[in-house]
């Protein structure tokens, strides 16, 4: 008999009908009721074996152990359960060492803990419930781009550009470590590596998103990016993923709308979709909060949180007004904020943060940046001063989205290049895009962990990326 899920029996009302399920035991008690979880739903399913059956198989049922069961599907007489079933004959898939398994614990392990173990860590509640909203985001982020005639653009992960001019950046080479090819001046001979260049694993799919968008009109990228800073904290990892639209014939003004409309509907699709996984998720954040002090706790619940962002429209700032507003802030005249605050400053989390839940409550985009705190290829505004910038700052994480109008003047462009040092002759593949057939555009980047971040209510982005990529931390 083929497998049914137990997440289709758990949503049907139907029974009296024979099925097999497999998956895992959550808990076995009094010999006789298994707990099964398949990872397809956050609910288990009781099924209930014969007192009579076999004891060598009653004693291979351990939390863990992955279990076939054929069986009938009934109405349940417990607590907690609208049907269960009843066994009719059980097979032992894989049996789990009880005295080893990690899980194998009375009290609720630590994320901390959970994290050592990160193999492991999806067969709890906490854990599935994260890795099926991030999927649900994954598949809306598709749907929203896809219904919309974006096309989606595979760009290189192995690249010899920055697009940030960070230089933080992974290497990529064959050259050997001992006895590494030297020019005269004692420079490496990235020549006899084997792209005959020095290569990287990329920061941003951006450069070659904004090629592809001068032919299709409207693209997007979603995929890995690397960055080799080294930062050791909760909203920081050394791989993530990266969803970047690139839209031709479009300015700043354009980019928020979409920005905010591709938040939203990802958003609504999630509650929409994982609203169980969100209920979980919510009351074990509430758990959590009860051990903060009254100032520490969240003003909203996880799922008033989401439907918030939904119920308003987001507020729209300059980066000018948001300095404004931290330097007559209570905050600021307390001397609260760790960093200093004078327009010029990239904000910091604290500054961000106390905008969206001090002051709006609210969801901000704010934009014109000053040109000396951004990126070579947005585009100059009027002023001379600033750029087309803008960046969406979320409540509990700060920035979330970033994006620019994209310069399209060339000579402009390579003036900035020249300013900041990018190599105008390495580029000139970039350049080509305002040689021929300039056309304004623009562009955002959205870090898929953070949103997962937000949608969560999670608060370590280690915690919402299967296996953590960070300083001194590489494993599985």
């Amino acid at each position: 008999m083929a497998r049914t899920k137990i997440k289709d029996i758990l949503n049907s009302d139907k029974t009296d009908y024979s099925v097999t399920i497999k998956g895992w035991v959550r808990s076995f008690r009094n010999n006789q009721f298994i707990a099964m979880n398949d990872g397809s739903c956050l609910n288990n399913l009781q099924a209930v074996i014969d007192l009579g059956t076999d004891e060598a198989i009653v004693k291979r049922i351990t939390t863990g152990a992955a279990l076939s069961i054929n069986g009938t599907v009934v109405a349940s007489l417990g607590k907690g359960q609208k049907v269960e079933i009843k066994a009719d004959s059980v097979e032992i898939l894989g049996d789990c060492d009880n005295e080893k398994y990690p899980l194998q614990l009375k009290n609720r392990p630590s994320l901390e803990y959970l994290r050592e173990i990160a193999h492991l860590r999806f067969r709890t509640n906490t854990f599935g419930a994260v890795f099926r909203v991030r999927h649900t985001l994954a598949y809306a982020i598709h749907k929203f781009f896809h219904e919309r005639g974006f096309v989606y653009m595979h760009t290189p992960i192995i690249t010899a550009s920055d697009a940030e001019g960070a230089g933080e950046m992974f290497r990529v080479t064959t050259l050997p470590f001992d006895g590494t090819p030297r020019k005269e001046d004692g420079t490496v001979d990235y020549a006899e590596d084997f792209f005959g260049r020095s290569t990287n694993l990329t920061v941003s799919g951006q450069l070659e998103g904004e090629l592809a968008a001068m032919a299709f009109g409207e693209i997007y990228t979603f995929g890995p990016t690397f960055r080799a800073e080294n930062s050791n904290t909760a909203r920081h990892l050394a791989e993530f993923w990266m969803i970047e639209p690139e839209v031709a014939f479009a300015d700043l003004k354009d980019n928020m709308d979409l920005a905010e409309d591709f938040i939203q509907y990802v958003i609504k699709y999630a509650l929409e979709n994982c609203r169980e996984d969100l209920e979980f998720l919510q009351t074990r954040l509430q758990d959590e909060e009860k051990q903060k002090s009254q100032n520490e706790r969240s003003e909203m619940a996880l799922i008033e949180k989401l439907e918030f962002v939904l119920a308003n429209k987001f507020e729209r700032i300059t980066y000018t007004q948001a300095i404004d507003i931290l330097l007559d802030s209570p905050a600021y005249k307390k001397k609260k904020f760790l960093y200093e605050v004078k327009w010029g400053i990239d904000m910091q989390s604290e500054h961000e943060r106390y905008l969206v839940e001090k002051h709006f409550k609210k969801p901000v985009i704010v934009t014109d940046y000053p040109k000396d705190i951004k990126s070579f290829y947005m585009r100059m505004n009027e002023d001379g001063k600033t750029v087309a910038a803008m960046d969406i700052l979320a409540p509990g994480i700060g920035e979330i989205v970033g994006g620019s109008q994209r310069e399209e003047r060339y000579e402009l462009l390579v003036q900035r290049m020249e300013e900041m040092g990018v190599p105008v002759e390495e580029m000139s593949w970039f350049l080509d895009t305002r040689r021929f057939g300039s056309a304004p555009h623009a562009g955002f980047g959205l870090g898929f962990e953070r949103l997962v971040l937000f949608v969560t209510g999670m608060t370590n982005i280690r915690d919402v990326i299967p296996f953590p990529r960070t300083p001194k931390n590489a494993e599985f």
